[in-house]
């Protein structure tokens, strides 16, 4: 199984001044000790469910592209973009850029987008739904295009591009990774089994949270056999709790997280991503999983 962190807060306890030092102290202690990805919300408000929206957030390419100038091997991505907050092509150039000068280590992470309180004070354009599906699987497509070397016209119902002009073209091989994330079973995992190298989904403890975690994979394994799709290609990646014993929404005693870790194992998960907002608890995920790394070579 791989590992990975993703950072959800820039809280520091000496205020703003503090965001760029910590930021770059955690991420240089993943790299460090050998954890697989760095993940930031795409966000510009925080979300609720970790603090107040006043909190400070950083724009998650930016943050992205500092990261990948301080770093060696971790790959990078957004745990995850919404589709409604920039063109397609603009994004697409943009994991491009990150792709290249970070030696071939971004993700696409992308889905449908959800947080409508941050459209409307920043004045972003917020589509139904439906309409934010459609424009995801368009963006997908353009992605795919763009990517290819292809320099065509695209023209879908939402988006039109006259010529998909795409230099540098990625380091990485054949293309960036595309994750999507959320567990919608009518399109979301439908669209992972179409188009995504991986899908994110949540593993919560217990027997509910398990049981919820199995029927999705189901789900995305009934897609991928009506889309003719090989289930196995495609990386499930969960974000979970984190092992700490600070107070978090999602936080975990670390004993009980190797537990945890295998049973998703045997469910088939292959990455497992656990929040952190401070060293601290970076270095939590990382004694945890180096102890699981002792304990199978033992």
């Amino acid at each position: 199984m791989r590992f990975g962190i993703t950072i959800p807060r820039f809280v520091t306890p000496v205020g703003d001044a503090g965001i760029g030092p910590q930021f770059a102290a955690m991420i240089r202690d993943a790299d460090e000790a050998g954890l697989d990805s760095l993940w930031v919300m795409d966000h510009f408000f925080q979300i609720e469910v970790i603090g107040p929206a006043e909190e400070p957030m950083l724009e998650g390419y930016s943050a992205l592209a500092f990261a990948a100038g301080i770093t060696r091997r971790i790959s990078l991505g957004t745990l995850v973009t919404g589709v409604t907050y920039r063109h397609p092509g603009i994004l697409v150039k943009t994991v491009t850029t990150l792709d290249v000068l970070s030696g071939g280590r971004a993700w696409l992470g992308i889905g449908a987008g959800w947080n409508e309180r941050e459209h409307d004070g920043l004045g972003v354009p917020f589509p139904p739904i439906g309409e934010r599906f459609e424009r995801l699987e368009e963006t997908l497509q353009i992605a795919n295009q763009m990517w290819s070397g292809e320099v065509a016209p695209f023209h879908g119902q939402h988006f039109r591009l006259a010529e998909t002009l795409n230099h540098p073209m990625p380091l990485s091989i054949p293309r960036p990774r595309i994750l999507i994330g959320g567990g919608g079973e009518q399109k979301t995992l439908r669209l992972v089994a179409r188009y995504a190298d991986a899908c994110n989904l949540f593993a919560m403890p217990g027997e509910e949270g398990m049981a919820q975690l199995q029927h999705k994979l189901e789900v995305l394994q009934a897609h991928c056999e009506a889309e003719g799709r090989d289930y196995d290609s495609i990386e499930k990646t969960v974000l979970g709790p984190a092992p700490t014993r600070e107070a978090h929404p999602m936080a975990m005693p670390p004993e009980a997280l190797p537990t945890l870790i295998e049973q998703l194992a045997g469910m088939g998960i292959d990455h497992y991503i656990a929040p952190a907002i401070d060293r601290t608890m970076v270095n939590d995920l990382i004694e945890v999983v180096q102890g699981r790394v002792a304990l199978m070579e033992a």
